[in-house]
């Protein structure tokens, strides 16, 4: 991993919210109801958390023009960053 991605692994891991919303997502997709459920994050911050991973390059949203059930998953860079954390903890 070069710095550029340790350094968004450092922002990622800094917040328990992120770290656990990222694992959620995984390797599939999600909408935010289900990540906040699986994650055991409340769901007000949620849309928080979804906007902090999108700013950091980690995750995308296929479906931005919907107003419910937006798609959520892991970029390349999001992706490298979870295998990361499963091989490192």
């Amino acid at each position: 991993m070069d710095d550029e991605a340790l350094k968004v692994y450092a922002y990622v891991t800094s917040s328990m919210y992120r770290t656990r919303a990222l694992n959620t997502i995984g390797y599939g997709m999600k909408t935010p109801f289900e990540i906040a459920r699986e994650a055991d994050v409340p769901f007000k911050a949620i849309s928080t958390t979804l906007k902090e991973l999108k700013h950091a390059g980690v995750v995308e949203c296929i479906n931005e023009d919907e107003v419910r059930n937006r798609l959520y998953r892991l970029t390349d860079l999001g992706a490298d960053i979870l295998e990361f954390i499963e091989d490192h903890g």
